[in-house]
């Protein structure tokens, strides 16, 4: 017998349901990283609810939502802070739940944040489970709420909101869902200039099909069950098998079935549109055109310079010796990223996963933005995680439970720590 032989699909559990450990499992690490912050700041005298709604970006997303777009600081030293840097969807989403709820547009901030953190959770659960398994699946949404700077997908930030619809849209590309997945592209571009990392995988996976299709025309029942084979994942049926000795079982098929041609036109066409839409916005607005936001950024000493800047920031630090050893740590954090992505290579993730967790990876590494934020840029690149899930899931239950349980507890000590300090996150 071979994989070939057609085999009796078990029931289909509800996609709620399925994800429901995961989820569960999410709330409770996010709520002790909030009790653990709750503790800290109340210990130094400060809020832990300001810290959350309104400081550092926070204030510039209420400020937009509350006034519109047009404010700007500028600095001594001759830089202008626009709040035009700031993508509009999480300011029209405060904006409308304060409309409907009796909620300060910080708070609505927040609500927002803690909803989409959960879309984020399960998006991420859904595409790991597509991927692999339900079980890499739980583990790796536990892996990305452990993070040590898990604290800002609790804060009223864009990075859950940004996280949530691009975990969908990678999740509708897998599933063959073209137009789904250029409008949460699309949601995706208005929420960060990172969106375009959404764009990038959409397209990507869009051309590698139309190639596909012009080199293999007749793809009818090339697999069991009528999926065709696709270039954005490997043919190949890995096995995932259980650390606590139960029965090997079949990977999912990571792919959809060939959809039809205009439906993927159709996703490729409204992926860009959000982006695009608000930068050439921004261009007309301050009379500068299609480069405008570029200048925006630029006030805020924001750019892509390749890692340069970074790597001169870096180079500071081992001028001293205890910042030698912050140099150190950074060193080995962006070799530790670098690895992640070479081993995702490696395990032949699908192809919008690549392409998306690349972007997000060169423009959080290779841009002079605030050094001390980084980390925080990184967060929605949790394909990176995918390995280590993969890994969590094949040790045994007790060994997975006490590194979720130790990552938590480190995790909720460092974000306490970091929104206590004196730079933004």
């Amino acid at each position: 017998m071979t994989d070939l032989v057609t085999r009796v699909a078990p029931p289909r559990v509800p996609a709620l349901r399925r994800a429901a450990p995961a989820l569960l499992g999410y709330v409770a690490v996010r709520a002790l990283g909030l009790l653990v912050l709750a503790v800290w700041t109340a210990a130094r005298g400060k809020s832990a609810y300001t810290l959350l709604t309104a400081r550092w970006d926070a204030l510039w997303y209420t400020r937009v939502a509350e006034l519109g777009y047009g404010y700007e600081v500028r600095l001594p030293n001759g830089d202008v802070h626009s709040n035009l840097a700031f993508f509009p969807l999480l300011p029209w989403l405060e904006r409308l739940l304060h409309a409907v709820a009796p909620l300060s547009y910080a708070s609505a901030g927040f609500c927002v944040s803690l909803v989409a953190s959960l879309a984020a959770a399960w998006g991420i659960f859904a595409v790991a489970e597509r991927v692999y398994d339900r079980r890499a699946g739980v583990c790796a949404v536990l892996l990305w709420a452990v993070l040590p700077v898990g604290i800002v997908q609790s804060m009223a930030y864009s990075e859950s909101l940004f996280t949530a619809l691009a975990a969908w849209a990678l999740y509708a590309v897998l599933t063959g869902r073209w137009p789904a997945a250029g409008a949460l592209a699309a949601l995706a571009g208005l929420t960060r200039p990172v969106g375009i990392a959404v764009v990038a995988a959409v397209w990507a996976a869009g051309v590698v099909s139309f190639v596909h299709r012009r080199s293999s025309p007749d793809t009818r029942g090339a697999r069991a069950g009528g999926r065709a084979p696709s270039p954005l994942q490997d043919a190949r049926r890995e096995r995932v098998g259980s650390p606590d000795g139960a029965p090997e079982t079949p990977r999912a098929p990571a792919v959809a079935p060939a959809t039809p041609v205009a439906s993927v036109v159709l996703g490729m066409v409204l992926a860009p549109l959000g982006a695009a839409g608000y930068v050439l916005w921004v261009g007309h607005r301050t009379g500068k055109g299609p480069l405008g936001y570029l200048d925006v950024q630029a006030g805020w000493r924001n750019g892509f310079d390749g890692g340069a800047a970074f790597a001169r920031f870096v180079a500071g630090r081992f001028q001293t010796v205890p910042g030698a050893f912050a140099g150190a740590a950074i060193i080995t954090g962006v070799a530790l990223v670098l690895w992640l992505y070479a081993v995702c290579v490696r395990q032949r993730q699908p192809l919008p996963l690549l392409v998306y967790a690349g972007a997000v990876t060169a423009l959080a590494l290779c841009a002079s933005s605030y050094f001390g934020s980084k980390p925080r840029l990184l967060l929605p690149a949790f394909p990176l995680l995918l390995p280590l899930a993969l890994a969590l899931a094949r040790s045994r239950t007790s060994r997975a439970v006490l590194v979720v349980a130790g990552a938590a507890a480190l995790s909720a000590g460092y974000g306490a720590f970091w929104l206590n300090g004196t730079g933004p996150p």
